[in-house]
């Protein structure tokens, strides 16, 4: 038997509501504050203390871990623990998720660098950011369905958004204390032992996320399916045998929202200082102001997808960001500060009607009995085609056409991409 994602068996109390939503949200925050920590450190100590230039199999691995593991090892989370959640059950799934990722940034605290014990300390960084990526492959999908599955069908859209929020929430706080680390310390203090802190303070993130865990109870939609004893023996084979268009929907509908905010979050960052010869601090204001504002926003997406409609909601941002870029690039091209933050805001703004809508969208299009498996599987691998390239493509693509039209083009077509995903969804009546 195979339930879709429809009514939860019995409303549970609203405190129990708030608990799935804050315990999703904490989850998710710590996601990206790992991911957000591990960047800026890779870009500001990684390269003095773990990967010398004198070491070419430490620049290797540098190379490697910065742009390859950390997306190659999630779909392997995905796979592991999507599987596990539709078997065991989600919160037991999410403990463990949290707890390896969280570990494995504290771990990233204590690594002892190239100068104390060679290469190996290298080889422990890639590791450890392997470990974090498996976590975070398994995360999504779970919190997801954590707070979506306490809500109920009317309100899935703003329950669902808590998982949402962790991106920009992460991003604001790891930027936050590595420059109050920076800003506090001398620069000889902040390489030595500074950094480090930001990696020990994740610890801070998993306990509280544990607390709210485990005392958190089942989903009352997976602890119908244990009564019923529907739980999937093979989730994975029948995702992919018996809900494939459903997957392949998932997948394309996810692809334009991590494009877009790569090109809004990342690439500007070089076009802004390369190519307009404008201070960084210029688009790094952008970004904080428009991540401020995803904290409002993408709730409220969330919130308009279940009164209005997914589909639509989630449209209306894929056609917004496909076409401000040719907006954005002109409206920048004269160095105005103001216009710079604006355009950066605008373009989160479009992202946030997607990010919004997006979780409950992606749940949706599975059965209840193969939907952990289902959205780990569509987070993982949109992840690897849409978000994992997206700044290389973006470079690349600017460095041999010495044009924003061609970088703004790749954002269109990802868009176009998403709008397919919408359009065939199967579950499109219960979506639009």
């Amino acid at each position: 038997m195979s339930r879709a994602l429809a009514d939860t068996p019995t409303r549970p109390p609203r405190k129990d509501l708030i608990k799935a939503f804050v315990a999703a949200l904490s989850g998710t925050s710590l996601e990206w504050y790992d991911f957000a920590a591990y960047s800026v450190a890779s870009a500001l100590v990684f390269g003095d203390l773990f990967f010398p230039s004198h070491d070419p199999l430490s620049g290797t691995l540098l190379a490697f871990s910065t742009y390859a593991v950390g997306y190659l090892s999630r779909p392997l989370g995905g796979f592991v623990f999507g599987r596990l959640g539709d078997v065991l059950g989600r919160k037991q799934v999410l403990v463990t998720t949290l707890l390896l990722t969280g570990i494995a940034t504290v771990l990233i605290g204590l690594l002892p660098t190239h100068g104390q014990v060679g290469a190996l300390g290298a080889v422990l960084l890639v590791a450890l950011r392997f470990a974090q990526g498996v976590g975070i492959g398994g995360e999504w999908g779970g919190a997801v369905l954590l707070s979506s599955e306490f809500g109920d069908e009317q309100h899935r859209g703003f329950w669902a958004s808590a998982a949402q929020i962790g991106p920009p929430a992460g991003n604001l706080l790891a930027n936050g204390v590595l420059a109050a680390l920076a800003a506090s310390l001398t620069p000889e203090q902040f390489l030595s032992w500074g950094w480090r802190v930001a990696f020990l303070l994740s610890a801070v993130l998993v306990i509280f996320g544990l607390w709210i865990r485990v005392k958190l109870e089942e989903t009352p939609v997976f602890r119908e399916l244990q009564r019923e004893g529907d739980q999937a023996s093979a989730p994975l084979r029948e995702v992919f045998t018996e809900e494939p268009r459903a997957l392949i929907s998932a997948i394309l509908s996810r692809v334009g929202p991590d494009v877009l905010y790569a090109l809004f979050t990342v690439f500007v960052l070089t076009y802004v200082t390369k190519e307009l010869g404008l201070p960084q601090s210029w688009a790094v204001a952008g970004v904080m102001i428009g991540s401020t504002c995803q904290l409002a926003l993408i709730p409220a997406a969330g919130w308009l997808s279940d009164r209005w409609s997914r589909r639509r909601v989630y449209a209306i941002g894929a056609i917004g960001g496909a076409v401000w870029p040719f907006v954005f690039f002109p409206l920048i091209g004269g160095g105005s500060a103001p216009l710079l933050v604006v355009g950066v805001i605008v373009g989160l703004l479009w992202h946030s009607l997607m990010y919004g809508p997006q979780a409950a969208f992606v749940a949706e299009q599975f059965s209840t009995r193969l939907r952990y498996t289902g959205c780990s599987l569509a987070y993982t691998l949109a992840g690897v085609i849409g978000g994992a390239l997206a700044p290389l493509l973006f470079t690349s693509l600017f460095a041999y056409f010495d044009s924003w039209i061609a970088p703004a083009c790749y954002l269109l077509g990802t868009c176009v991409v998403t709008l397919i995903g919408l359009a065939i969804s199967p579950r499109a009546a219960r979506a639009a």
